[in-house]
């Protein structure tokens, strides 16, 4: 599995995070009980299934070893394995964070990934 999973979040609850040192969730993620996660391989499709056309977004990058058992690697509807955090996100985990604005043709704009 990959070292880094990537967190995509609106940049209001983000922001609320970094001021507190821990992330609870988004909406989604609150009503699901747990934090979803994606892999660098399937990040893109969660943004485009997920927060097509969405604005105000930030891609944050989270060290996967460091959140020990409460991460946990768990099939999604179609049968790949998705990181999913049962626990809040400490903003310590993190090894950056940057937004994720849309393109010209309004799908969003990644940067590199590991």
């Amino acid at each position: 599995m990959s070292a880094l999973i990537y967190k995509i979040s609106p940049a209001g609850p983000w922001a609320a995070a970094e001021a507190h040192g821990v992330f609870t969730g988004a909406p989604v993620d609150l009503a699901d009980g747990f934090i979803h996660f994606s892999t660098a391989q399937q990040v893109r499709e969660t943004a485009a299934r997920h927060f097509a056309g969405a604005q105000g977004l930030m891609l944050v990058a989270v060290d996967a070893e460091s959140l020990g058992p409460a991460l946990r690697w768990e099939p999604s509807r179609g049968g790949a394995l998705f990181p999913h955090l049962y626990a809040p996100l400490p903003v310590s985990a993190v090894r950056w964070v940057t937004d994720l604005p849309l393109g010209a043709d309004g799908t969003h704009v990644f940067p590199p990934l590991d």
